[in-house]
């Protein structure tokens, strides 16, 4: 049997990226899967499709569900969908996220304000009503937020966005604290550089991919898929006994990879 065989799941920001790369794994791994998107329904379409040719079984089920999650009537309205159609939830990946670069002296607060709304106000608002649910019905459940290598490594110009991540360490720390004993882990995956859309700048760029990549010890950037298993892996059983934990899936880049040349140890 699938290790997610059956499981009811919310993919928040699921119609692109390591999005749609977990909500794809998910399924392939016997989950049903609500996809939510934002803006873009065709994306969100296109995701479902290939939700669809994954199933190994022919069963399982897919819906997908419009929500800005950093409104908080969008989110409630979201999760009365999803448990209408699914007639519970097991997990939720607080996947959506978004960053603009801008020098931090020069940050515009409507531009600070979305990016915190996203990325922290919007993992907030859908653990909340997880959280809720999954109290409400008992036998716990499981909450894994996409989190970022930057919730340890400072990103100059990208403030906003290293904010959101390191308040995301705590949030997923604090919940797994407060909720442990009723059977909620909660816990949070930390990519480094992943070949996807977001990154579209530098991937396209081989010069520019060659700077990134020459900074991480593997020597080569993730596959959008190599980060969902992460998160299959810490939503199935297996992970059982593990909460409030972020797994850094980065090919070294949180090992301090300039220190690769012990340029500073007087040898």
């Amino acid at each position: 049997m699938s290790k997610l065989q059956g499981k009811n799941v919310l993919v928040t920001g699921g119609s692109s990226g390591i999005g749609q790369a977990i909500a794809v794994r998910f399924a392939r791994d016997g989950a049903n899967v609500a996809i939510n998107y934002r803006s873009s329904v065709e994306q969100a379409e296109d995701t479902q499709a290939l939700v669809r040719t994954v199933r190994t079984n022919g069963g399982g089920r897919d819906i997908i569900v419009q929500a800005d999650v950093s409104r908080e009537d969008e989110v409630k309205h979201m999760f009365g969908e999803v448990l209408e159609q699914f007639g519970s939830l097991d997990v939720l990946v607080n996947n959506a996220g978004i960053q603009k670069p801008c020098p931090s002296h020069e940050i515009e607060a409507l531009d600070f304000d979305k990016v915190i709304g996203v990325n922290l106000r919007g993992p907030f608002l859908c653990a909340r009503e997880a959280i809720r649910h999954f109290l409400s019905r008992g036998g716990g459940g499981v909450i894994l937020n996409n989190s970022s290598v930057h919730e340890v490594i400072p990103k100059p110009k990208y403030l906003s966005y290293s904010m959101s991540k390191g308040g995301m360490e705590n949030l997923t720390k604090s919940l797994a604290l407060e909720y442990a004993g009723n059977g909620i882990r909660v816990n949070a995956v930390g990519p480094g550089a992943v070949v996807t859309p977001i990154n579209k700048a530098w991937i396209d760029n081989p010069k520019a991919r060659g700077e990134v990549e020459s900074h991480i010890p593997a020597g080569r950037a993730a596959a959008a898929e190599e980060i969902a298993s992460v998160f299959a892996f810490l939503a199935s059983d297996d992970a059982s006994y593990i909460t409030g934990q972020t797994i850094f899936a980065c090919g070294g880049l949180t090992l301090y990879p300039e220190f690769r040349v012990a340029w500073s140890s007087g040898e």
